[in-house]
């Protein structure tokens, strides 16, 4: 005896595309799916090495790249600290950023998103990298992580357009995934000479990323959180106080860290206080 098994009821388009968005999958990688259990039994072709000879010519090195396409790791990291450095103002720095080439996350980005806020501001929040929102609208901190970035500073009586916000990180990785070291490292000088030029009272650096990476450190972002160090760097003639603190996002998956994350901007309030 069959059991009459009910048949699903067809689903639109619509929302099919909403709920790969839900699930995560928010980029289209190629026209037709790959079957990856096949190709990766495909053995790799054999490649044969010449013996050098007395009368080989020495290697070439490669041509540089050319417009439009990224620079391979190292010369995007060597070329982003000559272009930042010749920058002497914040919009400067913004337009040579926007003609860099050198970090491959702006080919599959949708934006170059820089920052927001206020330059002249006497606190800078650096985040780690742009999400799906933050992409689409070219801005740091405007999906669900900004929305609570904005609700904390207005208890402190603040409005975000009274700081400045950005991140070390100016394109989005695709699919949201951890940048690189290249990536990361060809975004520093420009992040650095960023700081420069803005010359905040107070830096506050939004999660373990950021902080790892500006303040050069090993430690995770539970035991940075909450502590003052000095950041330096070779354009500024003193330090600036520098505060670790959650990202956000981090807060909105784990609330009941909201509490340390509170703490931290009272001390950040009292030294911006201080400083005054």
């Amino acid at each position: 005896m069959t059991e009459d098994r009910e048949e699903a009821p067809p689903i639109s388009p619509l929302d099919a595309l909403r709920w790969h968005i839900e699930m995560g999958v928010d980029e289209l990688i190629d026209d037709q799916p790959i079957d990856r259990y096949a190709t990766a039994a495909i053995p790799p072709a054999a490649v044969t090495v010449p013996s050098p000879s007395a009368n080989s010519q020495p290697t070439r090195p490669a041509a540089p790249a050319s417009p439009g396409q990224p620079l391979a790791p190292s010369e995007g990291a060597r070329d982003a600290i000559a272009i930042a450095r010749d920058a002497n103002s914040i919009e400067g720095l913004r337009e040579r950023l926007e003609t860099f080439e050198g970090c491959a996350l702006k080919f599959t980005a949708t934006n170059t998103v820089f920052a927001d806020g206020d330059p002249a501001s006497d606190v800078m929040f650096i985040g780690e990298a742009p999400g799906v929102d933050e992409d689409r609208q070219g801005l740091p901190f405007v999906g669900a992580s900004g929305q609570l970035l904005n609700r904390m500073l207005s208890a402190l009586g603040r409005e975000r357009t009274s700081i400045y916000i950005s991140n070390i990180l100016f394109w989005r990785p695709p699919g949201n995934r951890s940048p690189t070291a290249a990536e990361t490292a060809a975004c520093l000088p420009f992040v650095q000479r960023h700081i420069e030029l803005a010359r905040p009272k107070v830096l506050v650096f939004l999660g373990g990323s950021s902080a790892k990476t500006m303040l050069d450190r090993t430690e995770g972002i539970m035991r940075l959180r909450g502590k003052w160090f000095d950041y330096m760097s070779e354009g500024l003639d003193t330090p600036i106080p520098a505060m670790p603190t959650f990202h956000p996002a981090f807060l909105l998956r784990q609330s009941a860290q909201k509490r340390e994350a509170w703490r931290d901007f009272l001390a950040i309030q009292e030294k911006l206080e201080e400083i005054a």
